[in-house]
């Protein structure tokens, strides 16, 4: 029995009925779930004992059923890796097969194609393909900055590594199944300590202009519906006009979502470059929203809408209702992009090195339906580096690298950050040193705070900022916090969105200047 007094029988009773709630078990399935769950726990008699409980949150069943093959030595190591390998397996016991996940969406999805995917995240939501517990974990606000609303994360639902889990990675012999995290093999795959269970995992096929795709949501859902939509073979990541099809071609079959691909270079790209695959969602993001910088005509396509909008990074919108037409302006535009050079603006289509020609312009694009018209944005993206930016000049730079250094990827092009976890604790000892600053009020705030910060390692990295954004704005703090509790908090809040606005800005190739907007429309011109 667990410390609630629950036998492991009840828990498996506890997990049936819930299987049975959410529509994972039907009735017919009852028994040979609960004699598989039986057997995993190397149980030969099925005896609750604790009667009707309380129903309780997912987590805390397989919080208990886990805890419970520790005691009793059936799982061997007590470490996070472990018993996330464990639990999947839990659940994975009763998570129903694919054909009858895939038959159910098709009767969903006769009804409606939202339908269909309001189950299908509901359902990787019941099974904890998606850990909604962690999920709930991420920091979240929202910052206004010159470029509108942005949406600022801070991620905390991916586990941290448990020094253990390193160790037995080591050890542990090296696997090339499944290829990578998008392959389709990760169905039902019982996962390894460098790869997660996928055993509760189920994913929808699909076709996109013919060829075999499948849909699935991340399991670290970073916005409503976080879908990814992934190529059958595993082949690699390619912006063409076979891309800006099949992105329209999904908003097609589920005109409720936006979808987008990353750029397939390197620094610009995403972080699985070598397996096709687009993402998308049930979520406005704050790129939407954003208006016309700049209109202009295409020549030969008059009746498609054209512009630059006001948005960080360099965006050409199209809007059209003609998807043959779009998808031959899409590829027209990449191809004169890919071969653009104007040293002017510092673009370089190409660099030679040792006789070795390396591309560095390509695209992000993202498509959406605007009622009965077809929205792309087209991303200009450049990763081109400098001795003065060796991470790319068209990336974060290092004054910004205390809040984001890692690449702006296709989620933060359209307008929200994902942080590291360590500015959760950074942000808030920085609110702690200023609250005790603030509530001396003796001498410089500033300096004191910036003293404070030199002291630790992890917080010396944010001290030109802090000094910077407290110059003009100690008297204020000191009212606002007398007024509000959270006035500290909510003021770093909003200076980290300014700062993920600069980064952006960063990876624009175009600046939403007068000059940036002219060098622009020299690119545009031989469209005109």
């Amino acid at each position: 029995m667990n410390e609630n007094g629950r036998s492991v029988s009840d828990l498996i009773d506890e997990l049936i009925t819930y299987g049975r709630g959410c529509g994972l078990i039907e009735e017919d399935d009852e028994i040979l779930c609960r004699n598989r769950l039986l057997e995993l726990f190397e149980e030969d008699e099925f005896k609750p004992e604790g009667g009707s409980a309380p129903s309780r949150d997912l987590h805390f069943i397989l919080e208990d059923m886990t805890e419970y093959a520790v005691s009793k030595g059936i799982l061997k190591s007590d470490t996070i890796a472990s018993r996330d390998l464990f639990d999947t397996k839990i659940m994975g016991l009763i998570t129903p097969p694919p054909s009858a996940v895939n038959r159910h969406f098709m009767e969903k999805y006769r009804v409606s194609p939202k339908d269909a995917t309001d189950w299908y995240y509901s359902f990787s939501n019941a099974t904890n393909y998606i850990r909604t517990d962690r999920i709930a974990k991420d920091i979240k606000w929202v910052s206004s900055t010159p470029f509108g609303d942005l949406d600022i994360t801070i991620n905390l639902s991916k586990p941290e590594k448990d020094p253990r889990d390193i160790a037995n990675a080591l050890n542990a012999p090296k696997s090339g199944y499944p290829l990578c995290l998008l392959c389709r093999e990760n169905e039902g795959y019982a996962g390894t300590l460098t790869h997660p269970a996928r055993q509760n995992h189920r994913i929808i096929p699909i076709k996109l202009c013919g060829q075999s795709y499948y849909l699935q949501y991340s399991p670290y859902v970073y916005y409503n519906e976080h879908c990814i939509v992934f190529n059958a073979e595993h082949t690699p990541m390619k912006i063409d006009e076979d891309a800006f099809a099949k992105l329209l071609d999904f908003i097609q079959a589920f005109p409720h979502y936006t979808v987008g691909s990353n750029a397939d270079l390197p620094i610009v790209g995403g972080s699985i470059l070598t397996h096709d695959h687009f993402q998308g969602g049930c979520y406005e993001f704050p790129m939407v929203r954003a208006g016309y910088a700049k209109k202009f005509t295409l020549k030969g396509y008059e009746d498609i809408e054209a512009g630059l909008i006001n948005w960080p990074l360099t965006t050409i919108r199209l809007r059209t209702e003609n998807m043959a037409e779009l998808i031959k302006v899409c590829t027209m535009i990449l191809d004169a992009w890919r071969n653009y050079t104007d040293e002017q603006a510092f673009i370089f289509a190409h660099t030679y090195e040792d006789g070795i020609k390396t591309p560095h312009n390509t695209i992000t694009p993202i498509a959406r339906m605007r009622g009965n018209r077809y929205e792309m944005d087209l991303v200009l993206r450049n990763n081109i580096t400098t001795a003065e930016h060796p991470l790319g000049v068209y990336h974060p730079h290092s004054e910004y690298h205390h809040i984001k250094k890692e690449n702006i990827g296709l989620i933060e092009v359209m307008g929200m950050a994902i942080l590291p976890a360590r500015l959760r604790y950074e942000l808030g000892m920085i609110e702690e040193i200023i609250e005790n600053s603030l509530s001396r009020a003796d001498g410089d705030v500033t300096e004191a705070v910036c003293c404070e910060l030199k002291k630790d390692e992890k917080l010396n990295v944010h001290e030109e900022w802090i000094r910077q954004i407290l110059k003009d704005n100690v008297d204020t703090l000191q009212k606002n916090r007398e007024k509000e509790t959270d006035a500290i908090k909510e003021f770093l809040r909003q200076e980290t969105g300014i700062v993920f606005s600069h980064v952006l800005e960063n990876a624009g190739v175009y600046k939403q200047t007068p000059e940036g907007i002219e060098a622009f429309m020299r690119f545009i011109s031989q469209f005109e």
